[in-house]
């Protein structure tokens, strides 16, 4: 019998989606049969990267039209690594092409779109799986494998932060000014899914705004939104869409034995431990080390192709990556009304 294999499209050659490229390059039941880009010189650009170290150069077949793509011989699974208002179209058009489908996050700008995901994703007999990217990063894995042992007790607070600057990059095709998007929405998912991940699903959230930053973009470049999660815990997200800073998701998670402060780019994060006899917390933390693969698309790939090729369950379904926009669409919704909002999860189709 035949072994499976994922014969792969990547829809984008931007450099998010090398990444994504390289995840499947990595994979050992694996191939990059095609990618698709509408400029055709950065498919160029974007295949000599790949190749630069490579003994076998990767040689998949080009495309300038996604619909074309779809009908590649032999093709059974999509990366989609569009901007996000060309989610749902891709995502569509892809399931009902009979496609295993890997999209970006976010899954979608709008509750109408996401719905409609929802429901192809439902309907198919393929996987769908949202890359909440985030989770596989190699400090927060590490992180998150503490805090379920129980090792700094009781979460009662966390915060995580999506701080980036986007001015540099907002010539980039336009898409991140496109008054539909939100950065909150676009970039601060980030944030809000590690939350969810490793503490549960908001209740509640309140939120604050301002916009100072990016005078192109209709939005609020800064956020703050203080959350209430299951088992009484609070919670704080800020997102910064045009901070002076370098690119960040600093989070701290606060237990009621303990403390860990962490990145998803730095070599190391702090753990603080009550000492021996649980009377006082260390003032000298523990400095885990940790690989950092920020964007870490070879992981997020991996754990895609092992549930479509053992077909179990993804990840991060389309259920999954609305909730977290669902979360994000309350903290806009907040900033506008000045009131708390509770997170609509009600994703029936």
């Amino acid at each position: 019998m035949e072994k499976k294999k994922l014969v792969v499209g990547v829809i984008s050659c931007s450099s998010m989606a090398r990444k994504h490229m390289q995840g499947v390059l990595a994979y050992p039941d694996a191939e990059l049969a095609a990618v698709c880009d509408i400029d055709e010189a950065k498919i160029e650009e974007t295949l000599t990267k790949l190749n630069e170290d490579r003994e076998v150069p990767a040689d998949p077949t080009r495309y300038t039209d996604y619909k074309e793509l779809l009908k590649h011989p032999g093709l059974n699974t999509v990366i989609i690594v569009t901007p996000d208002q060309l989610h749902r179209e891709m995502a569509e058009a892809a399931l009902a092409a009979g496609m295993h489908v890997l999209c970006e996050k976010p899954l979608a700008l709008t509750r109408e779109d996401m719905l409609a995901i929802v429901k192809a994703a439902k309907n198919a007999k393929t996987k769908f799986m949202v890359g909440q990217i985030a989770r596989y990063t190699p400090s927060f894995l590490k992180v998150k494998e503490i805090i379920d042992s129980g090792e700094i007790g009781e979460l009662y607070f966390v915060e995580s932060e999506y701080a980036h600057d986007y001015l540099h990059i907002m010539s980039q095709g336009g898409w991140r000014s496109d008054p539909i998007r939100n950065g909150v929405v676009g970039g601060g998912c980030h944030a809000v899914d590690l939350l969810r991940w490793i503490v549960g699903d908001p209740t509640e959230v309140m939120a604050y705004g301002t916009h100072k930053l990016l005078p192109m973009v209709d939005y609020d470049d800064a956020t703050i939104a203080i959350m209430r999660f299951p088992n009484n815990v609070i919670g704080k997200v800020f997102v910064s869409t045009g901070c002076k800073r370098n690119y960040t998701m600093r989070s701290v998670f606060y237990g009621t034995k303990g403390t860990i402060i962490c990145d998803n780019k730095s070599e190391f994060f702090q753990l603080f431990l009550m000492d021996e006899n649980d009377h006082k917390a260390e003032t000298v933390p523990q400095e885990i080390p940790v690989e950092v693969a920020n964007h870490n698309a070879v992981g997020e790939f991996q754990h895609f192709a092992d549930a479509v090729l053992s077909d179990t369950d993804v990840p991060t379904d389309a259920v999954a990556g609305a909730k977290t926009i669902a979360v994000c669409m309350a903290i806009v919704e907040s900033t506008k009304t000045h009131a708390p909002v509770k997170p609509n999860y009600d994703f029936t189709v």
